[in-house]
């Protein structure tokens, strides 16, 4: 207990108690339980606990390492392909590169966790070497070790004053008639010139304009500029008062100048969570009752109508009883951490035991999944909430089950993240494919997590909890709360009514409050959540029919439906549905509801225009193949580089035949339209051919006679690539394709390239050819194996993001509803414009490789994806290949391994930096 607490973490604090005893020991309390409760696990051992945190070190300084390497001064590095990510030289990404602006991101972003990880050394290289353009997490901790006088006597508040003048540049987004910041800023140009590229927004999400308060406010208390503060607390008070004031919930978007509400759904995930999560450490850190007023107000309401234990779904403000969608984001996963704080730990365990459960099917949490838990979006970039939610788990309850959890984490990270160059964020969980993507939240927040996890509080130079975490997870000092404190508290909250909530009370929550004498208490609520994700099925679809005229029977039904009887078009006609033939040969059907005999006919033409999409978005969707990977099995890369790859409608199929794994071998012609000329090189091998002056399956034939045993397509458009282009499907000739026995995959330019880069510089390089990556272990049989993973055995089993499927039948609905109703009929081909539904669909013969396009929804969505079935006795049965267990596996001394080696000390890259800065400073002049 630090000496601010003053009482134990079970004393109840007056309700007008100092601030900064509120403060500290609202913090505090979150470690003084650890030393109560070892139950419901096996109590790892000291020995175990360091081993583990000298992992995380070590991955740390694998990433951490790679970037300085690689991509220093860049703000990113693209792990993959070993270099830096520059706006501007990388193919744009949206918003997510708004971040973006060649100030080493990553680096800065590492500052204070280079502190926590004890790394002194890299500490004093940082602030010596670097220019950082404002860290007050770095300020922090400077001037904490500058006190303790063995570091940084050097430190003259430099961080402070470039924070300062960095927060004078923001200011200007703040100039709105409501308060809320603009979304953006120039910081060179400002806001509305036309060289910023800023100003026209009109809207904002709820998290972006109120996670201000305790960066502008620590701002505002080490310089004594007050106006920051200010800033932060208007738009804070403008979001509550502009909150649902019948549900006490928030949009996710709102309009920055009317305060009107944009999105008028409502949860805890993506474009909401840090929002509450501030609310809450605003009174920690500043110690004025009106936030932790507004936070229990809206932690109220979000218990009410958004938590469905262990489920945290969004609701509609207006009608919070209605649930908005059907799928949770992974961002969510913070909330178990925060209801921690709160001191509310049931729902925190069974929330964070059902994301668990979720990991350990697909090794990461997707970026969202369904209520039923299949994958909604397959993507995970790194993200480090639920270490997060599992680090306050641990520090609240001391239970070593949750030391097991990070143990999983770390393992799930170094056997399918890691990478030659760092770690790489998966493309798709259900795959193992890889993302060029390494974000600087992975080394800020991710490895000081899971240290702090593992780390006993002599590991650590400082006192932890003297500090409070950011949303970013930066640590401000809790002593803030009695500095400069001359801001007028103008923003008492209004409306503020008393709710019987016992955990609302002013006290720290005690721990035999939290588990009443029940030395099980954690273990019983996790316990019912074990297997709620394997023993979920999908729902089965509402059949249309069931929704009309029951008893009735139908004049026409779709799946009856031939456009050349004549019957049949009387039949539509009199229904109000008549039939175009379009230009291609495509056949339209559209319904114009005023035009049907009755309203009877109407309806009747209303139910099979739905019968109609259904039957076929079923049809496309048995066409519809997930995709597939490509994994470098060879050396250095033993299995770490998994490519996202897009399947071939013919040849063998991956999901039911074992996978195929040779060494890869360009054909010759390279783009296999004709008779291989050099067929002993791809013999037995698994040729690379480039796309385009032929189809597909031509391509395989002729590889397939000249013995090749797999084939791997490269896209000719050099720059594409599967991060922003949807995944190509390839379809048949319109031919018999069962000639062809080969498997066949398709990647784009740069994934195609990351395996061409390889061979020049490796010569021999064997991949796997799979439905999803394959466990480490087994293909490393034999070869050599970093230490971190022989021991390991896991359990197996921006802010728009792409449509869903939920949304492409809300879509259908809308459409369906209105007065006039149209579909198209297609075999093979559909037109982008008039499809009223997002399945992929092959194209027709005619085109040139008969590419199938699958867009980013379609990937996640389609309900085959998951290979979940149920039985005759409504079981659930998993078809997914499980990863085989660890086998044993003897170490490589091959003394020419570069790719897998240990990272350079500090003072061997320090010789390249100021080459690298030149040529930088260089690159900078040739932009201007």
């Amino acid at each position: 207990m630090s000496e601010a607490g003053g009482r134990g973490c079970g004393s109840p604090v007056p309700q007008r108690a100092p601030w900064s005893l509120v403060a500290a020991t609202a913090a505090i309390c979150l470690v003084s339980a650890t030393s109560v409760w070892t139950a419901g696990a096996e109590p790892m051992s000291r020995e175990e606990k360091q081993k583990l945190g000298n992992q995380v070190l070590e991955m740390f300084d694998h990433a951490y390492g790679n970037y300085m390497e690689h991509a220093y001064p860049a703000d990113e590095l693209m792990p993959l392909t070993c270099r830096g990510r520059v706006r501007g030289q990388e193919p744009s990404r949206g918003d997510v590169d708004d971040a973006l602006g060649k100030f080493s991101l990553t680096l800065i972003d590492s500052l204070d966790t280079l502190v926590v990880l004890n790394k002194t050394k890299e500490i004093w290289m940082m602030f010596h070497f670097c220019d950082p353009r404002g860290l007050l997490g770095g300020h922090s901790l400077a001037i904490m070790l500058k006190e303790k006088g063995e570091y940084m006597q050097w430190y003259n508040d430099e961080l402070l004053q470039m924070a300062k003048q960095l927060g004078y540049k923001l200011l200007p987004a703040f100039n709105t008639t409501s308060g809320l910041p603009y979304p953006r800023i120039n910081l060179k140009f400002g806001i509305r010139k036309p060289e910023a590229r800023t100003g026209t927004e009109t809207d904002t999400c709820t998290a972006c304009a109120g996670t201000l308060i305790l960066e502008f406010a620590a701002l505002s208390r080490f310089t004594g500029a007050t106006i920051f503060e200010e800033y932060a607390r208007k738009a804070l008070d403008f979001l509550w008062e502009k909150r649902q004031r019948s549900s006490n919930l928030v949009g996710v978007t709102i309009n920055i100048h009317t305060g009107d509400w944009v999105r008028k759904d409502s949860g805890v995930g993506a474009g909401i969570d840090s929002y509450y999560e501030y609310l809450l450490k605003a009174y920690v850190l500043l110690g004025d009752d009106s936030f932790l007023e507004r936070f229990n107000t809206h932690y109220d309401a979000i218990m009410r109508y958004i938590s469905q234990p262990p489920l945290l779904l969004d609701v509609h403000i207006h009608k919070p009883m209605l649930n908005a969608r059907t799928w949770m984001d992974a961002l969510l996963a913070f909330f178990p951490g925060l209801q921690v704080l709160k001191g509310d730990i049931r729902p925190a365990i069974e929330t964070h035991e059902m994301l668990y459960q979720v990991i350990k099917k697909h090794n990461f949490l997707p970026e969202a999944f369904t209520t039923d838990f299949r994958v909604h979006w397959a993507q995970h970039p790194l993200r480090p909430e639920f270490a997060e939610s599992t680090y306050f788990l641990y520090k609240a309850t001391g239970d070593p089950y949750y030391l097991e959890v990070g143990k999983t984490l770390i393992e799930n990270l170094n056997k399918y993240a890691r990478v030659p160059c760092g770690f790489a964020a998966m493309k798709d969980v259900r795959t193992g494919s890889h993302e060029d993507r390494m974000d600087s939240f992975f080394l800020a927040e991710m490895f000081k997590y899971l240290y702090l996890l593992f780390a006993d509080k002599e590991d650590i130079i400082f006192d932890i909890e003297d500090y409070i975490f950011t949303t970013e997870a930066h640590l401000l000092p809790l002593w803030l709360s009695t500095t400069n404190q001359s801001i007028s508290k103008k923003n008492t909250t209004s409306e503020y009514t008393e709710l019987d909530d016992s955990n609302f009370d002013w006290t720290c929550p005690n721990t035999q409050i939290l588990f009443p004498n029940d030395p099980l208490y954690a273990q019983s609520i996790r316990e019912p959540l074990k297997n709620v994700v394997d023993k979920s099925c999908p729902r089965g679809i509402i059949r249309v029919e069931e929704s009309f005229r029951s008893g009735a029977k139908p004049p026409l039904r779709a799946r009856d439906f031939m456009a050349t009887n004549p019957e049949h078009l009387e039949i539509l006609k009199k229904m109000g549905v008549s039939l175009i033939h379009l230009k291609d040969g495509r056949v339209q059907l559209v319904q114009h509801a005023i035009q049907a005999a009755s309203s009877i006919d109407a309806e009747d033409g209303l139910r099979f225009m739905q019968e109609m999409i259904e039957l076929s978005s079923q049809q496309q969707k048995e066409q519809q193949l997930p995709p597939r990977a490509v994994q470098i099995v060879s050396h250095p890369f033993f299995g770490r580089v998994v490519l996202t790859a897009g399947p071939a409608q013919f040849g063998l199929d991956l999901s039911r035949h074992k996978e195929t794994r040779g060494f890869v071998a360009s054909s010759k012609p390279y783009n296999g339209c004709s008779e291989l000329t050099n067929p002993e090189a791809v013999m037995g091998k698994i040729a690379l051919i480039q796309r385009g002056q032929c189809m597909f399956a031509e391509k395989a034939r002729n590889i397939q006679n000249a013995g090749a045993i797999g084939g791997i397509v490269i896209d000719d458009n050099e720059g594409s690539s599967s991060d922003t282009a949807p995944l190509f499907q390839m379809a048949g000739d319109g031919k018999d394709t069962d000639d062809i026995k080969i498997p066949m995959l398709f990647l784009f330019s740069k994934e195609g390239s990351i395996i061409l880069d390889a061979i020049r510089e490796y010569e021999e390089v064997e991949v796997l050819l799979s439905d999803k990556a394959k466990d480490r272990a087994a293909i490393l049989k034999g070869k050599m194996i970093p230490s971190y993973i022989i021991n390991s055995n896991p359990e197996m089993e921006n802010e728009e993001q792409p449509s869903s499927e939920n949304d492409s039948q809300n879509q259908s609905a809308e459409q369906i509803s209105s007065s006039s109703q149209e579909v198209d009929l297609v075999d093979q081909e559909s037109s982008e414009e008039n499809s009223l539904n997002s399945q992929p669909e092959a194209l027709s013969p005619a085109d040139m490789d008969n590419a199938a396009s699958i867009s980013p929804s379609e990937q996640t969505s389609n309900p085959t994806e998951n290979h979940e079935t149920t039985n005759l006795n409504g079981e659930c049965t998993d078809l997914d290949n499980q990863l085989q267990e660890q086998s044993e596996t003897e170490e490589d001394s091959n003394p020419n391994v570069s790719w897998g080696k240990k990272v350079q000390p500090i003072d061997s890259i320090l010789a390249d930096w100021n080459e690298d800065i030149e040529a930088f400073e260089m690159m900078e002049k040739d932009e201007l």
